[in-house]
């Protein structure tokens, strides 16, 4: 096939990549054919043919569960990325273990916001302490580290997330500083320190990335050196008084010696939100490039920035959006055709048709035109070529939406939605006045 002469090495290897992109490609145009995407054969078929060559010339790369399960099952899980609730009873805890083990098991990852579950200050119905967030998040990180990711070797992967304002907030920040240096303990005793060696797999909170989800009030109380209230679960009353900058202080001497916790800014997030008349957003999946409402899911796709480099240092727009378009359009027609692990987030994922699209190479492709990464320049780049990718997209999602109707939560959402997007194309014409190259305007 001409889509794959000279760019795949080897012949086994060209074989075996011509395979996994035809059953992908194939099976998303089959689908989008039963799903009347397109308006004719000859439509269809040029599809097809553009997926094709965008995916065997690495021009962009869908999530891994759509290489790993599409072509393979009827109704394969798409999606790698999950935003799941829990709430403060046993049922509904356990049925979240369920439910990230089958997550791991297909490849995708998962995230929740612990909030909802009382603290260990607080008591339960029949009497006695609650167990808290923190402990169950032990038993919720060891089932993670069992099951591998798509039934391979890679491990699971999870988000834990805790509002600031929650009386476990300081155990939670500090809980795997602690288990860190248990490590350090085991290290220097002779066990092996290697990611998968005795020395990390005897300690606890290794499989989740934990976020602090800090609010405006809080980062005022920092700004201001005032006190901050924790508050109980069931009833709202203070429970303990810290200073704002201790708080931080904990998070940044935590993060210093093991990665974690991050932030997560919760007024700032759902001030994006475009879906806040159907509920807030409270969590991200685990790399946080995906936010939105619990019990959903995202189908993400990234495009190599490098392939639009033209050899004078130039951007190719024209071929980015054209990029976009097909990327765009192949993730909206997995949304009818996947399957997903639970009815709730079925429900969702029919209601929102949430997609996620982003890029790769941002740093060599700066490096290649001399500008610093650490930069206004650089970052005045990647916002305009991010505001690119995700104006053509929301175009194209506005084509499919002419044909086969917006997705069903659009109208209860319509003014909040319009407002959002508003945002953005006023954030993009302010990038004019920052001297952005008018090719990427």
């Amino acid at each position: 096939s001409k889509y794959f002469r000279g760019t795949l090495g080897t012949p086994g290897r060209e074989t075996s990549v011509k395979q996994l992109v035809s059953r992908v490609a194939h099976t998303i145009s089959g689908w989008g054919r039963q799903g009347n995407y397109f308006a004719c054969e000859e439509e269809a078929t040029a599809f097809e043919n553009e997926l094709t060559w965008i995916l065997a010339n690495q021009y962009a790369a869908f999530n891994s569960p759509v290489w790993f399960n599409v072509g393979s099952e009827k109704h394969p899980q798409c999606s790698a990325c999950f935003i799941n609730e829990v709430k403060d009873d046993m049922r509904s805890i356990l049925g979240l273990a369920m439910t990230e083990g089958l997550l791991f098991k297909y490849g995708s990852g998962t995230g929740t916001n612990f909030s909802s579950l009382r603290s260990s200050r607080e008591f339960v119905n029949a009497g006695g302490k609650a167990s808290g967030p923190c402990s169950f998040m032990k038993g919720l990180d060891s089932f993670a580290g069992v099951i591998k990711s798509g039934g391979k070797t890679r491990r699971a992967a999870k988000m834990a997330i805790l509002n600031i304002n929650h009386p476990d907030i300081s155990e939670f920040i500090n809980c795997k500083a602690k288990e860190e240096k248990k490590a350090w303990a085991l290290i220097d005793a002779g066990y092996d320190g290697s990611v998968n060696g005795e020395a990390y797999a005897t300690i606890q909170y290794q499989n989740a990335n934990n976020s602090v989800r800090v609010t405006d009030e809080f980062m005022r109380a920092y700004e201001a050196d005032a006190d901050f209230h924790t508050r109980a679960v069931t009833d709202g009353r203070v429970i303990d008084t810290y200073k704002a900058r201790d708080l931080m202080k904990e998070i940044a001497e935590a993060a210093w010696i093991c990665g974690d916790p991050g932030i997560q800014f919760d007024d700032v997030i759902n001030d994006w939100h475009t879906c806040p008349n159907s509920d807030r957003i409270y969590a991200s999946n685990p790399c946080s490039e995906f936010m939105f409402l619990d019990n959903t899911s995202c189908n993400l796709a990234s495009l190599n920035l490098m392939k639009f480099r033209k050899d004078s240092g130039e951007f190719d727009v024209e071929s980015f959006k054209k990029a976009v378009e097909v990327i765009i359009t192949a993730q909206e027609i997995t949304v009818d055709f996947s399957s997903y692990p639970t009815e709730k987030i079925t429900e969702n994922s029919h209601l929102f048709r949430p997609l996620g699209m982003g890029y790769a190479n941002l740093g060599a492709l700066l490096m290649s035109n001399g500008i610093a990464y650490d930069s206004d320049e650089g970052r005045n780049y990647a916002a305009a070529i991010s505001s690119l990718m995700s104006g053509h997209a929301y175009k194209t999602s506005a084509k499919i939406a002419g044909r086969l109707g917006p997705f069903a939560q659009f109208k209860k959402n319509e003014k909040p939605f319009l407002r959002v997007i508003d945002k953005h194309r006023k954030a993009t014409y302010s990038l004019a006045s920052a001297g952005v190259s008018q090719e990427l305007l």
